[in-house]
């Protein structure tokens, strides 16, 4: 079955650094475009980046342009999301999804603290 497996989370202060990781299994990963999304509390989810099978990368959310980058090895089923410079209200859940034949996937998430 289809599993995502987001890792990497954890609290940092403001202006710090986290890479996420999301490990798949379960599908064809390296012929799946990825996309990370979070949730910050009391918010809907919001879509940060995607990037195609090829390694071509679309950052949706214009708040982190030049300070997140979204990656992919094919070669270890892996995608990343490598984040600098974190602001207190990027708190939230980071969620890494797919979709297999038609339906969304969703990893469990991985909680973000930033706070002094």
């Amino acid at each position: 079955q289809v599993q995502l497996l987001e890792s990497g989370g954890g609290s940092v202060q403001p202006g710090g650094s986290l890479r996420l990781s999301c490990a798949a299994s379960g599908f064809s990963f390296s012929s799946s475009s990825m996309t990370w999304y979070r949730q910050a509390p009391g918010k809907g989810r919001g879509l940060i980046a995607r990037i195609s099978r090829d390694g071509k990368s679309t950052m949706d959310d214009n708040s982190v342009q030049g300070r997140f980058t979204v990656s992919r090895d094919n070669a270890k089923n892996t995608l990343y999301l490598q984040m600098n410079n974190l602001k207190p209200d990027e708190t939230a859940v980071y969620y890494c999804t797919v979709m297999v034949l038609g339906l969304p996937y969703v990893g469990q998430g991985t909680q973000i603290t930033v706070s002094a």
